[in-house]
């Protein structure tokens, strides 16, 4: 059954406040493990590393998986907004790799290792997250229209 546009644009309202909503979380664990830095002791590290990941794989997988597609396969979606939507996802794509990177890499490291590649690999993880969330927000202003 197809929805109508009052439909969609109710579910398109949750799932961008949901989506704003997870980014809140995500940059607020982001900044936690940020400032945790060096002095946390490595079991804490460690765990708050495993909470970051999980909302981080949460965030990216609601945006990948449930915002884009509605943004391209619906048949009813305004043009602009679509057309905006298939020239951002190279971008959208190559941040969510990040993340995904990022997640599969500290999923299996703990301790010293963590404790020493960490630093870059957040900074390099926050650029990308910043360039994201730059994107979503064009897409949130051009479903909003």
């Amino acid at each position: 059954m197809t929805e109508t546009p009052i439909e969609r644009k109710a579910h398109d309202h949750r799932v961008i406040q949901e989506l704003l909503d997870e980014r809140r979380q995500l940059w607020s664990l982001f900044s936690a493990l940020d400032h945790q830095r060096p002095a946390a002791a490595s079991d804490a590290l460690d765990v708050r590393v495993r909470e970051f990941c999980q909302v981080l794989v949460d965030y990216i997988s609601l945006g990948h998986f449930e915002i884009y597609p509605r943004l391209t396969e619906v048949p009813e979606r305004r043009d602009k907004v679509q057309t905006l939507a298939n020239t951002l996802y190279p971008r959208f794509a190559d941040a969510t790799d990040a993340a995904i990177a990022f997640n599969d890499k500290y999923e299996a490291l703990s301790g010293n290792a963590l404790r020493t590649q960490l630093d870059p690999d957040l900074q390099r993880l926050g650029e990308a997250l910043s360039v994201r969330f730059a994107l979503e927000d064009q897409l949130i202003d051009a479903m909003s229209e």
